[in-house]
């Protein structure tokens, strides 16, 4: 404990030695307890009364917002507005444009400080990070870019292993902001609302904290469906008012709340127009796939993983248990079904199908994006005449370089042994070795021992001493030539940082297919991030990334809806095998 107390002092100098003591007790219990971070990161966490009052990362020691509770000056802290403590639970840091300005100005901080977060009205902390830049580098960016680089807030897991408490009710020391530079805490909620958009970064992806299957579903809250608003006898021009205002408020939201109305749009217009009683019961899976995608408004595109649901499971969820338009149950073990859908609910009524309906682009989401549907070409294999074999095309006017296939090698072979009358009389099988094909197929050592060769043996060392190319013929396209064999698609599996799978696919360009098409595609498929990255050691060309082992699904995409052949496709034995059935 001399140890913890003086480590205590040094990271946080303004505890002082009577709150160390309350903190740090001599004879009271203090546990010390090891977990670990989502991204697998070892965290020790210092318990007193069944309350973390620190934790440790990365050798660098914080207070918990439990400890802060009690002693709310103990950190230079930084005020935003209440609404963005929601965003911080769910796992964003702090950005500079969601900062309010105090009277007496920014807290002095140097760029790695250990600092906290408050909300207008309340001096009791938040959350709990460390500065990402100096003050004054905050202030020479314009109050842009990111603050706090959030480590642990109220509502997340770390809170939880405590007692749950709320924040007590603080009142600040000074004044709040007011005036004319937009920071009044009186000001109306729709200012408040244009201030705080674009104030937080999800910076931490893939974080889950407990607080967010609990949390409102502000984003569907926030969706008016125009068509349910005006009445039939609206003038034309009232209604194009209205979208521009409609398009001005989708502008402001976020990217994220964007996605969360979009996702509510084409789950509504799936039960609405597509999803049928007989249906049910229906794998949420399917019910993504074959009816919510169909219904996405042409130029937009369907990612769970950018809404602020992140799992089509937990989109369900919320559809289920807080607004009550569907049941969803788990029939088999891990595979959930959308077995009962209220079709009585008054806002599924009142919702008006768009006069679009469902757009050509979203009804085959795993096809090209060209309004041609994707002819794979064909691909022969030819040989190239080579210098050494001139000779022996000369008489069919070809030159080197030329491509043939193996028919027609093999025909102008044939006139060229009958021409010269080289076909053994005695054993028609056989053709005598005149001067042209000893130079042409015969190796020196060979020059004085072989004086007549089968058939079957001129034929193929013909083959093997011409150049091997390709053609690739698309449709309604010239035949392009390529040299080399064709290469195939290939598909391989990486391991990228602490065990995680990604899988690779190059070569894709040779075939005529758009990487960012297949891409988009495989995300629509499996519902998992997907980038598009420069191949090394090739110009011009990308390979195509997604997450986890995703060779099976990628080789049912080339083969079932693209028809490219499996003999071009390379690498998909390395697909995940079925676990055995208990």
């Amino acid at each position: 404990r001399r140890k913890l107390k003086t480590e205590l002092s040094a990271a946080l100098p303004a505890l002082s030695a009577a709150q160390l003591a309350e903190l740090v007790p001599g004879k009271e219990e203090l546990n010390v307890v090891r977990v670990y971070a989502h991204k697998g990161d070892p965290v020790t966490l210092y318990v007193l009364h069944k309350n973390p009052v620190f934790f440790e990362v990365d050798k660098q020691i914080y207070p918990t917002v439990y400890t802060l509770w009690r002693y709310p000056d103990l950190l230079p802290a930084f005020t935003t507005w209440p609404a963005v403590l929601q965003k911080l639970a769910g796992g964003a840091d702090l950005m500079l444009p969601g900062v309010v300005l105090p009277p007496g100005g920014l807290p002095q901080v140097r760029q790695g400080d250990r600092c906290a977060v408050t909300v207008v009205r309340n001096r009791a902390p938040v959350a709990v990070g460390t500065a990402t830049l100096s003050t004054a580098e905050m202030l020479g960016a314009g109050m842009k870019g990111k603050g706090v680089s959030v480590l642990h807030t109220y509502m997340d897991q770390l809170w939880a292993f405590g007692d749950k408490s709320a924040p007590p009710s603080l009142p600040p020391l000074t004044a709040e902001p007011s005036g004319s530079g937009g920071f009044s805490a009186d000001s109306d909620e729709e200012e408040e609302e244009e201030e705080r958009e674009g104030d937080v970064e999800d910076a931490r992806p893939g974080a889950e904290q407990e607080g967010d299957t609990d949390a409102p579903c502000h984003a569907l809250q926030e969706l008016r469906l125009s068509e349910s608003q005006g009445g039939e006898g609206q003038e034309r021009q009232g209604d194009v008012g209205r979208e521009e205002e409609e398009e001005e408020e989708e502008d402001a939201k976020s990217p994220q709340e964007q996605m969360d109305a979009l996702l509510l749009r084409c789950f509504l217009h799936a039960l609405k127009s597509t999803v049928r009683k007989s249906e049910l019961p229906l794998l949420t899976s399917s019910f993504l796939r074959n009816h919510m995608f169909p219904c996405c408004p042409s130029g937009k595109q369907i990612d769970i993983k950018k809404s602020s649901y992140k799992k089509l499971s937990r989109f369900l969820q919320c559809m289920e248990q807080q607004r009550g338009f569907v049941q969803v149950k788990e029939l088999s073990r891990g595979v959930e079904s959308i077995v009962d859908v209220n079709w009585k609910h008054p806002e599924l009524r009142s919702f008006s199908v768009p006069e679009d309906g469902v757009s050509g682009d979203s009804l085959a989401p795993e096809s090209c994006a060209d309004a041609r549907p994707y002819q794979p070409p064909e691909i022969t294999a030819l040989y190239s005449v080579s210098t050494r074999l001139q000779p022996l095309f000369a008489d069919a006017n070809l030159r080197k370089g030329a491509a043939l296939s193996a028919t027609e090698v093999r025909t102008i072979l044939t006139d060229y042994v009958k021409r010269n009358e080289l076909v053994d009389e005695r054993n028609k099988n056989y053709v005598t070795v005149d001067p042209a094909l000893c130079d042409c197929l015969l190796d020196r050592a060979e020059y004085q021992e072989v004086a007549r060769l089968q058939w079957d043996d001129l034929f193929s060392r013909c083959l093997d001493r011409m150049q091997h190319c390709h053609q690739l013929l698309f449709p309604g396209q010239e035949p392009i030539l390529k040299k080399g064999h064709p290469e195939p698609i290939d598909i391989s599996v990486a391991s990228r940082g602490s065990n995680k799978k990604v899988t690779l696919i190059k070569n894709l360009e040779l075939y005529g297919l758009d990487p960012h098409t297949v891409a988009s595609a495989l995300q629509r498929r499996v519902q998992a991030s997907s980038a598009i990255n420069p191949l090394p050691g090739a110009k011009d060309r990308v390979q195509v990334q997604i997450q986890g082992n995703q060779v099976t699904h990628v080789g049912k995409l080339l083969l079932d809806e693209f028809r490219i052949p499996r003999k071009h496709i390379q690498g998909l034995e390395k697909a995940q095998k079925p676990g055995k059935k208990k």
